[in-house]
C-alpha cells in the first residue's frame, strides 16, 4: 500500500475515531441526565388520557397520492350545529391518542377533528419520500373532507403538527382566510429545528460542540426500533416532558412513541431537518395562538417567541402562552389549562362569527 494511501486510511481511522467519541460523549450525557432526575411524580391515573367513551365516526379520506388516512371525527355531527369545526393535528412520532384530553373535554358539544399522520396510528405510509411540502397537502386532504362549503375551522397543531399547519398554509394562502377561523400553534417550530433543540447537557465538553448536529441526524433519523426496558420512560420523560411530569403522561407518552414504526419515525424527522415554513407563518392571516411550556428541549421557547414576533408584525397574534415548568407535551402535561385556552379561543371565533 503506498504511503498516501495508508496516511488516508489512518485520517479517516482516526476521524472516525473522534467522531465516536464526540457523539457517544453527548449520548452518555444526555442518558446521565435523564437518570439522575427526579422520577416522574406517581399520583395515579389521569382520567383525561383514557380512550374516549363513544366510538368515532372515520370518513374515508384519501391524499392526493392515494394514501388512506385515518381521520376521526368525535362529538356532534357536523351537519348538527353550525359551529366552527375543531380540527387537531398530531406531531412527530404521535396519533390521534395524543388528543385525548382535548377529545374528552371538548367532544360533547364541539365536532373535534382527529387524524393520523402518515405513516403513524393507523394512516398509511404511502409510497413517497417524506416531505414537509408533504404534510400541508395531507391537511388540505382532511379538511375538504371534514369542513363542510361555507364553514371553516380551528386548527391545533402540535409539534410537527403545527409545522404541517404553516407547510399548509404556505402552498394555500389563499385558501386560509375562506377555511380557517383561529390557529393555535403549539410546542412547534418554523425553521431550523434540529439546530436549535435542548436536548445536549450545557455541560459537556467543549470538543462535543460540532458533534452536536450528527446527535439531532441520529436521534430523529436513524430507523431502528425503539427497546422495550424498564429505563425507557426515563428517557422519554427527559426528551419529551417537563421535569415534574406526572407517571402517568410518561407513561402514555413513552408507549405512544414506541408505536411508532421505525421507518415512519425516521423518514419524518429526515424531513424536519429541512424545516423552512416560515412562509407559511407569514400566511397566516387568522387570529393565531402560540403556546410553549418552558422546559420544552426539543422546540424550546426561543422558537415560539420567532414566530410570536413574526405574527405580531403582521398583526395575527392572538398570544404568546407559556407555560411553567411544562415540556413538549403541553396539551397532555397541562391539559387542563389547554383546554380552557381552546374554549377562550373557541369563544373569541364565535363572536366575530356574530359580528360578521
Amino acid at each position: 500500500m503506498k504511503k498516501s494511501s495508508t496516511a488516508a486510511v489512518v485520517g479517516a481511522a482516526l476521524g472516525a475515531g473522534v467522531v465516536g467519541l464526540g457523539v457517544g460523549t453527548i449520548f452518555a450525557g444526555i442518558a446521565r441526565d435523564a437518570f439522575r432526575a427526579e422520577p416522574a411524580v406517581d399520583d395515579g391515573p389521569d382520567d383525561l388520557l383514557r380512550a374516549p367513551s363513544t366510538s368515532p365516526t372515520r370518513p374515508l379520506v384519501h391524499t392526493a397520492d392515494r394514501t388512506r388516512l385515518n381521520v376521526e371525527v368525535h362529538g356532534p355531527s357536523i351537519d348538527d350545529h353550525d359551529h366552527d369545526v375543531l380540527v387537531m393535528v398530531h406531531g412527530w412520532t404521535c396519533n390521534t391518542a395524543y388528543w385525548y384530553p382535548q377529545i374528552n373535554a371538548l367532544a360533547g358539544d364541539r365536532t373535534v377533528v382527529a387524524y393520523d399522520q402518515r405513516g403513524h396510528g393507523t394512516s398509511e405510509r404511502g409510497r413517497r419520500r417524506p416531505t414537509v411540502a408533504m404534510l400541508g397537502e395531507d391537511l388540505d386532504a382532511v379538511l375538504d373532507a371534514v369542513v363542510p362549503e361555507g364553514r371553516r375551522a380551528v386548527l391545533v397543531g402540535h409539534s410537527m403538527g403545527g409545522m404541517t399547519i404553516m407547510s399548509w398554509a404556505a402552498q394555500f394562502p389563499d385558501r386560509v382566510a375562506d377555511r380557517v377561523s383561529g390557529v393555535a400553534l403549539t410546542s412547534t417550530a418554523a425553521k431550523a429545528v434540529l439546530q436549535n433543540h435542548a436536548l445536549v447537557p450545557v455541560n459537556l465538553p467543549r470538543y462535543t460542540r460540532p458533534f452536536e448536529a450528527t446527535v439531532g441526524k441520529l436521534f430523529t433519523s436513524t430507523p431502528v426500533p425503539i427497546p422495550k426496558t424498564p429505563y425507557g420512560g426515563r428517557l422519554s420523560h427527559y426528551i419529551a416532558l417537563g421535569p415534574n411530569a406526572r407517571k402517568s403522561h410518561v407513561d402514555f407518552v413513552d408507549e405512544m412513541i414506541g408505536a411508532c414504526p421505525p421507518r415512519s419515525r425516521a423518514g419524518w424527522g429526515a424531513a424536519m431537518g429541512k424545516l423552512d415554513v416560515t412562509a407559511g407563518l407569514e400566511a397566516l392571516s387568522v387570529p393565531t395562538t402560540v403556546i410553549v411550556g418552558t422546559d420544552d428541549r426539543l422546540t424550546p421557547p426561543a422558537h415560539a417567541e420567532q414566530m410570536a414576533e413574526v405574527l405580531r408584525r403582521n398583526g395575527n397574534l392572538r398570544d404568546l402562552v407559556v407555560y411553567d415548568g411544562v415540556g413538549h407535551m403541553s396539551s397532555i402535561e397541562a391539559a387542563e389549562r389547554f383546554n380552557e385556552l381552546l374554549g377562550e379561543i373557541l369563544a373569541d371565533v364565535g363572536k366575530q362569527r356574530v359580528e360578521v
